[in-house]
């Protein structure tokens, strides 16, 4: 859920990198402390939606410290799993061997989101949590996501959302302003890292815009999914045929 500072993409890109590989032993404390516990949840419901089951071919972009790359491995999936940070794949690949039933069903890869080294149609599913907000060209990343995904198959994105409520909308921008900050001082070592999520969700479409770029970009139906009254959402597209 941590997020990086705006830029030019050659100068973003290696901020991105140096920022994760700093914090990627910290990651899931500070998520669990900022999200009370939830983003665990949200992720099970990331893989319900991406309807797999053995044999699938899934592959999990921005993948972190590997959570939802194992609980796809564990419905019985063949998942392959890239972030482009090597201290996070570290402490996914790290944490692999503790989970039961993912063993030899997930591999981790360093690759670029915005350059998935793929060939089209090559997945049943494909998920991100809490990547596509903070790539340099967010269209762009969700436009290769569903280059590899094969006609029918699935594309299902978790990110931060913006409340349509007046007030909840301002009570949580607030806690994006001034708690979460804490929290990554408190354990991450990095207050504005994490005070950029809210700058970073300013300039992000949020619910209407990822849906509708899901509809251009070749994706029908398209599901919108509104969660904690829309302060995160979850998006599910299926490739057009």
């Amino acid at each position: 859920m941590a997020a990086v500072e705006a830029g030019p993409e050659p100068d973003r890109a290696t901020r991105v990198r140096r920022l994760f590989d700093a914090i990627a032993r910290r990651y899931d404390r500070i998520n669990d402390l900022q999200s009370a516990g939830l983003h665990r949840l949200w992720k099970r419901r990331v893989v319900k939606l991406a309807g797999v089951g053995p044999g699938d071919r899934v592959l999990d972009v921005c993948c972190g410290t590997g959570d939802v790359a194992m609980r796809l491995a564990r419905a019985g999936a063949e998942v392959t799993a890239v972030d482009f940070s090597e201290a996070m794949l570290a402490v996914a690949r790290q944490r692999a061997r503790r989970w039961r039933g993912v063993a030899g069903r997930v591999r981790f890869l360093q690759a670029d989101a915005m350059r998935l080294p793929f060939a089209d149609d090559a997945f049943d599913a494909v998920t991100i949590a809490y990547g596509l907000r903070n790539l340099a060209d967010w269209r762009a990343g969700l436009r290769e996501l569903i280059r590899v995904t094969r006609p029918g198959g699935r594309v299902v994105i978790l990110d931060f959302g913006k409340p349509g409520c007046g007030w909840w909308r301002r009570l949580y921008f607030g806690y994006l302003r001034w708690i979460v900050p804490l929290w990554g001082s408190w354990v991450a070592g990095d207050r504005s890292a994490y005070a950029y999520i809210l700058e970073s969700l300013e300039a992000y479409p949020a619910q209407p815009g990822v849906a509708r770029a899901l509809h251009e970009l070749g994706c029908e139906p398209v599901e919108v999914i509104n969660l904690l009254g829309g302060a995160m959402s979850l998006h599910r597209g299926i490739k057009r045929r």
